[in-house]
């Protein structure tokens, strides 16, 4: 959520964000209706004063005459003050329904664009692998080595239901902890976080109320988030930090739920796909200052590309175009890593930041030094998410006689240098 004072005063840069955004929302009907909200405020707070004003003259009466009269008087007014709180009560209803539809602005350096389609290139890294004959891809793999079962997976679980099973599940619980261990090095806190939230928490971190469609909801208004980030974010709601503790990070684990809606067709078969996944995710809260989050930003990206080149898999990073950006984004990078049957980078990483816009929603502030409170700025990126880097290992690591290689820094983990 934006601060309705800089959008009162910058809704040129608003109006544009919303445009390039391709938010379905007029800004001129938020300043009316705010302009509505202070006339009201105002005359609520002068009603409320002149109120007092009569009460607290009622005790310094000894006439009862008098006091019968002021009494009268005071009536209608209580009459319209309750009238027009009523009305400032749906204002605000209203106001607080636009002011979430409001878009974070875009930095400068973000490209504009309409869909992913559009994202540019910022860098590559690795050799794309050579294989003899046409690679499969990791159902084949994962079929051919008993690594997981879709059928049995549909049966329980539904449409892009699978088990993980043998070494496809040793896979998962390798890429874990070897991600783990390099975040702890990193100094970031380990931390399991709950997927089912309460509302608050997704309209905290802009998931609501747009994106309710791709949400797993229970009956008792409570929801299954798609990441740890949601979670993670409410840890610190309502509270105050102080400067000198930031910025606190955090390597957060948790089972993740989407629906995929609108990806009827895609990735049908196999893992990358899935209604149910883990993740284990980044999160930093920090100091608000637009320098120290672009550094962050930079630094929670590096962190994915060191786990990458560890793991020898060959990938390219793109900026976001202002039509792939969420509602509440400045600026997003994605990694992409090479997949040898589709011939292309997928996506696994996404890293965000946010300003305040996530901290303004949860009320999260910190002390500064000179005693100001002040919203801290938040970021994010994907640190591994089971199942779509184990795909990729299973596409880039298969050999000519079948078997597939685990990446070195995945074998003390692992516990073997092959599969199959």
């Amino acid at each position: 959520m934006l601060d309705i004072k800089f959008i009162r005063e910058n809704q040129d840069l608003v109006k544009d964000a919303i445009r390039k955004k391709f938010v379905k929302l007029n800004l001129d009907d938020l300043i009316a209706l705010d302009d509505k909200r202070r006339e009201v405020l105002l005359l609520v707070e002068n009603l409320r004063a002149e109120q007092k004003k009569i009460s607290d003259k009622m005790p310094t009466l000894s006439d009862p005459a008098e006091r019968e009269k002021l009494i009268a008087d005071i009536r209608p007014l209580k009459d319209h003050i309750t009238e027009k709180e009523e009305e400032l009560k749906n204002i605000m209803l209203q106001w607080r329904d636009l002011m979430l539809q409001i878009p974070n602005v875009p930095d400068i350096s973000v490209p504009e664009g309409t869909s992913d389609e559009e994202n540019q290139e910022v860098r590559s890294w690795g050799g794309k692998p050579v294989f003899n004959l046409k690679p499969k891809d990791h159902v084949e793999l994962c079929e051919l080595h008993d690594l997981a079962d879709f059928e049995r997976g549909a049966k329980v679980s539904g449409f892009r239901g699978y088990f993980m099973k043998n070494e496809g599940a040793q896979l998962f619980f390798a890429l874990w902890q070897y991600t783990l261990n390099y975040f702890i090095k990193e100094g970031y806190t380990p931390i399991i976080v709950p997927s089912l939230v309460k509302r608050e928490a997704l309209f905290g971190t802009g998931y609501l109320p747009q994106g309710e469609e791709d949400l797993y909801k229970t009956q008792d208004d409570m929801f299954f988030a798609g990441t740890a980030e949601v979670a993670m974010m409410s840890y610190y709601s309502g509270e105050i930090l102080e400067k000198k503790d930031l910025p606190k990070k955090f390597i957060a684990f948790s089972p993740c739920f989407r629906r995929e809606a609108g990806a009827h067709g895609k990735d049908i078969k196999g893992i990358i796909r899935s209604h149910e996944f883990f993740k284990l995710e980044q999160v930093i809260l920090c100091e608000a200052n637009h320098q120290t989050s672009v550094e962050l930003h930079e630094d929670i990206t590096h962190h994915v590309e060191n786990i990458i080149q560890a793991l020898n898999l060959p990938y390219h990073i793109v900026a976001n175009c202002t039509g792939d950006l969420g509602l509440g984004q400045v600026k997003k990078y994605d990694t992409e890593v090479w997949m040898p049957s589709q011939d292309k980078y997928r996506e696994t990483h996404s890293a965000s930041y946010f300003h305040d816009f996530q901290t303004r929603r949860l009320n999260i502030r910190y002390r500064d030094t000179d005693g100001t409170l002040k919203y801290v700025h938040s970021l994010n990126n994907t640190a591994c998410a089971t199942s779509r880097l184990p795909a990729a290992i299973l596409e880039n690591y298969q050999e000519a006689d079948g078997r597939i290689r685990i990446p070195d820094v995945l074998r003390p983990y692992f516990g073997k240098d092959y599969i199959g």
